[in-house]
């Protein structure tokens, strides 16, 4: 009984990690990790490095600026909140 409880256990623990992997973007600077919420439960784009990457080059992507990357960039002084603004007008325009 007590090796079933804790296989149910287990199993339970195992589902809410993936659960949360699922729900959470992790953006990855260097040492530093940062999650954004995800819109909706897929693996499209869970980890994300933006250490070699361009800001504007990464607002590029529909699910991440749906996330609100553009916000931790301007968190993170990376760019101003006009020119995020500029960039995600601009690339909402084109899809």
């Amino acid at each position: 009984m007590k090796q079933r409880i804790k296989q149910y256990i287990l199993i339970g623990l195992a589902g809410a990690v993936f659960y949360f992997v699922l729900s959470n973007h992790f953006i990855v600077d260097g040492r530093d990790i940062y999650l954004l919420e995800k819109t909706s439960l897929h693996l499209h784009e869970t980890f994300v490095s933006i250490s070699n990457e361009r800001p504007s080059t990464i607002l590029k992507n529909e699910i991440l600026r749906e996330a609100g990357i553009g916000e931790l960039f301007v968190e993170l002084e990376m760019m101003t909140e006009e020119e995020m603004s500029m960039l995600v007008s601009k690339y909402d325009a084109e899809e």
